[in-house]
């Protein structure tokens, strides 16, 4: 039998299904978007049921496009977007609501109201107290959804991220399972104990025997025959949250390395190893995975609009035609330019963690038009994953030789320069794109017993080398950190960057 992974990687945009080879070499894909529920007040939330079938669909398709014979099939991995909460009945296995999607701030007057829980919180889950994680989503659902709440009083609540909801349809066996990487951005599991906290589910009201079974990443978590489609039980043995997932198939296994996601939002993540690093610089501690019996920690910051910046380019104030155009308006910018763009759209996230915060686009004079305004937007990506290298470099004094990259806006030549010149350090950018669906595959071959993670698909890099003069680069980040300060609710003093 020739081995191959399947990998589901379920994000928020869409979900696509990746087929590889037993070494790791990337065969095919298939894509498939869902609906943005946005409503009046900028919630968001995702239809479980269409993510389900959209699940089942770029499986078969991705499948039959690489030509592999269901006979074939090794085992399944999966990696999906995090701290998106769902909640079903484990009687019927019907949705309860729709998916609380992680850029949703509806939770903030709860989280306000817990406000003098925040230490306990951070101190056990290494999170800060905020609505941009799943356990006040999940409280917000249980005080506000009457079919929630029942079923939490009735004892058939079954409530957890997206893999846990894929993990119940997909698997024969109806397993209520997650690992260790998805479990730990909930806001409910204790990072020290490894173990879903009674404290913390009683400060949210979450029942605990309503969340899932935390298994290693590589672990096997049931069968399935992907609907039918294969005639067969294929174990799925890979399970990772998606930014651990890219960080894992970036091969970022030694203390010190680090990647960052372009995605809708961002994740930048060290690994950190055996040591729980606790951030005094506003990042936040979580596990990387569980592998062969052992956790591994990460510092991490996330960002609620980077890539989506773009879109929003695109789609909602009309500067763009296309995402490739974004790089060319910039480089015609007038260089001496100085436009910035803070997209706080929904709050700052880390280092700032200011919900209140709204977007600002300063600095205009009568140099400034659109191909300004379109590099001003690029440079905020730029910029905020810069605020989190700096706080990464302080909290973890970790010596960082590059950053590697992943993620649609990665293919932007000019964001990658930009980036590297900010942050001051070399990028590595993979050929593969599919770096969250090679860490779930490279998880489901260890799992399944073909090769070790770090023997699983191994990619190429074009690299990228600073190039702007230090005091330039200061001037430049010294106006984003004054800009970012404008957008502040409290307007509290920054503290990050360089003196």
């Amino acid at each position: 039998m020739k081995p191959y992974i399947l990998a589901i990687d379920q994000s928020t945009q869409g979900t696509k299904g990746v087929v590889f080879d037993g070494e790791g070499t990337l065969l095919a894909r298939a894509d498939r978007p869902h609906a943005q529920k946005i409503d009046a007040n900028g919630w968001v939330e995702h239809d479980p049921r269409e993510i389900l079938q959209n699940t089942l669909a770029v499986a078969r398709a991705a499948l039959e496009k690489a030509g592999v014979d269901p006979a074939d099939l090794a085992a399944v991995g999966i990696s999906n977007q995090r701290e998106t909460v769902l909640a079903w009945d484990k009687t019927t296995g019907q949705p309860l609501y729709n998916a609380i999607v992680w850029q949703c701030g509806r939770a903030k007057d709860l989280c306000a109201r817990l406000a003098d829980a925040a230490p306990m919180v951070r101190q056990k889950t290494g999170l800060p107290l905020s609505p941009y994680f799943s356990a006040p989503k999940l409280a917000w659902m249980l005080e506000h959804i009457p079919a929630v709440r029942q079923a939490a009083d009735a004892g058939t609540l079954c409530c957890g991220t997206v893999d846990s909801w894929l993990l119940w349809n997909l698997t024969r066996e109806r397993v209520h399972r997650t690992d260790y990487s998805n479990a730990s951005r909930t806001g409910l599991f204790n990072i020290h104990t490894l173990r879903w906290d009674e404290e913390l589910c009683a400060l949210y009201g979450v029942p605990v025997q309503a969340l899932p079974q935390v298994y290693m990443s590589d672990g096997v978590f049931g069968t399935t025959d992907l609907g039918g489609f294969l005639g067969r039980a294929v174990p799925i043995c890979g399970v990772l949250g998606d930014s651990h997932g890219a960080l894992l198939g970036q091969g970022c296994f030694a203390p010190g390395t680090a990647k960052a996601t372009y995605g809708t939002g961002s994740s930048v993540m060290m690994q950190t190893g055996d040591a729980c690093i606790e951030s005094t610089g506003g990042l936040v501690t979580s596990l990387a995975w569980g592998l062969s019996g052992r956790v591994n920690y990460v510092l991490e910051g996330n960002l609620n609009y980077t890539g989506a910046v773009i879109s929003w380019l695109k789609k909602d104030v009309g500067l763009l035609r296309t995402d490739a155009e974004s790089e060319q308006l910039a480089r015609q910018a007038h260089p001496g330019d100085r436009t910035y763009f803070v997209p706080a759209f929904t709050g700052l996230g880390a280092p700032y963690w200011d919900s209140e915060a709204t977007g600002l686009l300063t600095g205009i004079t009568r140099t400034t038009g659109k191909a300004e305004i379109v590099r001003a937007c690029l440079d905020s990506i730029a910029y905020q994953i810069t605020d989190l290298l700096e706080c990464m470099g302080r909290d973890a004094a970790l010596p960082l030789a590059e950053l590697r990259v992943d993620g649609g806006p990665t293919a932007n030549r000019y964001l990658m320069q930009r980036q590297s010149d900010l942050a001051c350090l070399p990028l590595a950018v993979p050929a593969v794109q599919e770096l969250s669906a090679l860490g779930a595959a490279r998880a489901a071959a260890q799992g399944a017993g073909l090769c070790a993670c770090k023997d699983f698909g191994r990619p190429a890099y074009t690299r990228y080398q600073p190039r702007m003069e230090e005091a330039e680069r200061r001037t430049l980040y010294a106006g984003w950190l004054d800009a970012v300060r404008r957008t502040l609710y409290h307007e509290d003093t920054i503290k990050t960057g360089k003196d």
